[in-house]
Parts: structure tokens; sequence; C-alpha cells
């Protein structure tokens, strides 16, 4: 724990009494998730008006369910190979499990699915604090280094699609603001790394900004390690195993499209799933897959069908996976949703 130890020493501040929420950010918090919800019954309501189930039921228990077999067994492989990158990312701050590192993946990913607005994501963070004694600043840092590796290999995926493919204008204006947004953080990123102790003195008066430097101090050294680039490494086969089981249920409802179609369906529900919406991105995901397969001839009816089966595949798994972790914990969710809150509340009101 000797990492813990040192950003322990640099982070030991008093932490006063936390503030109320003021009423701008109250009223953020409840517009946000509301945008949301209505982003999905507006998708769902497009996708199922005039469905029809009785023929749709009978395709898809037609379905070849070797492959869809084979797509649940890769889904938790894709989630293997994050929880490594993480593991990989944090290893110079301290010894970290791999397996604790997907436990709180899994337990985040099953948050995700039935709270809104990606909540998944702190829980996951405050997990790895807890078990591994890393300040929450710290852990939020690699999870912002994750997310740039995944942008980053996503943009070239959409490079490679957008050049064979005429994609809706509405991926291509997000593509380009990921990209912006991209090239705007690693930019700054790089400066803070390349002048850091400028960049200390620059912030040093700044209260907003001095919340960065423990965040800047964690990138620091994990981008001074090679496990850093093995972490990008992995970052390119934690997006390129996500084909597999695309493909397969492709393959199992019995489309004839090859692996390509697979590319560029994944582009297009992860470009469309960027922004935080309802759990599980009900709704935006079935749209999202009907758009893709549209692309390649098929009719809104046919694709329904194939979007309501993935839909049941990607997230069945999610749900008994990360129930399994979180029953490993002997904790409830809940109670690690008031914790992960009460922890990042106290690291804000001490930065």
């Amino acid at each position: 724990m000797g990492g813990a130890q040192r950003y322990d020493e640099k982070l030991s501040e008093t932490t006063p009494p936390s503030l109320p929420a003021s009423p701008a950010r109250r009223l953020s918090g409840r517009l946000i998730p509301m945008l949301g919800y209505t982003l999905s019954i507006v998708c769902l309501i497009w996708v199922y008006h005039g469905f029809d189930w009785r023929s749709a039921l009978p395709r898809i228990l037609a379905s070849d369910w070797r492959w869809i077999f084979l797509a649940v067994v890769f889904d938790w492989v894709v989630y293997i190979c994050q929880g490594l990158r993480w593991t990989a990312l944090l290893s110079p701050l301290g010894p970290i499990s791999v397996w604790k590192s997907t436990q709180a993946i899994y337990i985040g990913l099953f948050a995700n699915e039935i709270l809104p607005l990606r909540s998944g994501e702190v829980i996951r963070c405050y997990l790895q604090r807890r078990w591994t004694g890393l300040p929450l600043s710290v852990i939020v840092s690699s999870v912002l280094v994750e997310r740039l590796w995944d942008g980053v290999w996503l943009i070239a995926a959409f490079s490679l699609v957008a050049s064979r493919v005429e994609l809706p204008g509405f991926l291509e204006m997000m593509s380009r603001g990921l990209l912006i947004m991209l090239l705007i953080l690693m930019g700054a990123l790089g400066a803070a790394m390349l002048y850091r102790r400028r960049t200390e003195e620059a912030v040093a008066g700044s209260r907003w900004a001095r919340r960065l430097l423990p965040v800047m101090d964690g990138i620091y050294t994990m981008g001074r390690s090679r496990s850093f680039w093995w972490a990008s490494f992995l970052s390119f086969w934690y997006l390129a195993l996500q084909l597999v089981p695309l493909y397969a249920l492709l393959r199992g409802y019995r489309f004839d499209l090859s692996p390509w179609a697979a590319l560029v369906m994944l582009v297009i529900v992860r470009l469309g799933t960027v922004i935080p919406q309802a759990p599980g991105n009900v709704g935006s995901f079935q749209a999202l897959i009907i758009a893709g397969l549209g692309i390649f001839g098929y009719s809104k009816a046919e694709a329904t069908g194939f979007a309501t089966l993935s839909f049941f595949v990607v997230t069945v798994p999610l749900l008994f996976g990360g129930f399994v972790a979180l029953m490993l914990t002997r904790m409830r969710l809940g109670d690690i949703q008031r914790e992960a809150e009460v922890s990042l509340a106290d690291d804000d009101a001490g930065a």
C-alpha cells in the first residue's frame, strides 16, 4: 500500500463540513435524469410502435442459440479485459487485484442497468478506493485515462467506418464533438504533465483548479510507467472484443452480414450512447441497432426483432454477473451508492 500512503500524505488536509447543494445544482440533478428518461421513452415508442410481436417472437426463438451462447461468453470476456486494463493503469500506485477490479466493474455495470446517469461509474470508483486505499481522485484519474483511450480507438474505428459507409449526420456531428473534446483533454493533460511544476504554481490560489492536482498527479505517475502502454494495448482489445458478441448475435439471428457490418453497428451504438441516458440505455440501444441495420438494407420491422434479442442478450448476463459480484461483497447496492455519494461529497468539500 506504499502508493496509497504516498497519496494520503499529499492529501492529508482537514475536511470542512460539506455544504448543502444549491437550488441550481438540485435542479440540474433532476433535469438531466428527466431528459434521459424522456429520450428513452421517445425511442421506445418509435421502436415498438406497430411492431408485430406475434410474428417476431417465433423468429427470435428460432435463433441459433450456439451463436447466442458465444455472444454471452465474449460479453463477459470484454469486461474481464477491462478489469485487466484498470489493474494495469493503477498498478504503479499500489498492489491492485485483477479480481477486485473486475468485480467493481461488474457491480458498476449492474448499477448502470438499474440506476440513471451511469451511477455505476461512481460506485466502481468508490469500491476500488475502499479495497485499495487509494484516494478517490487517483481512482478517478485512472477512469479518465480509460475514457481517453476508449475515445482514441473509437474515433479511429469511426474514421475507418466513415471512409466506406455513409453514416447518419447526427453521428458525424457527435464524432466531431468527441474528437474536439479528446484533443482538448489530451492537450491540457499533456501540457500539465510536461510543465507540472508551473501548473501547480499557476493553480495554487484556485480552489477549483486545486481539485485537479491529485488527478493530474495520478495521471503523471501512470503515464511514466510501462503498464500505461500495456493498458493502451488492452484498450484496443477492449473495443475489438466487443465485435465478437455483436457478430455472433447477427449470425445467431441468421442475418447474412460480415464482421464489417458488426463494426459499423458497434461504432453507431458506442457513439450514440456516449451521453448518459436512462438505465441500460433502454430505448436508445434498440433505436441505434435499428439505424445500423438500416444502412445494410434491413427494414425497421426486421431490425426490431434483432434489436430486442440483442438488448436482452447484452443486459441479462450483465445483471447476473453484477448481482453475483454484488452478493460477494455482502453489501446492498443502495448502501454502496450512499457511501459513494458521501465519499465523493467529502472529497469535494476537502478540495
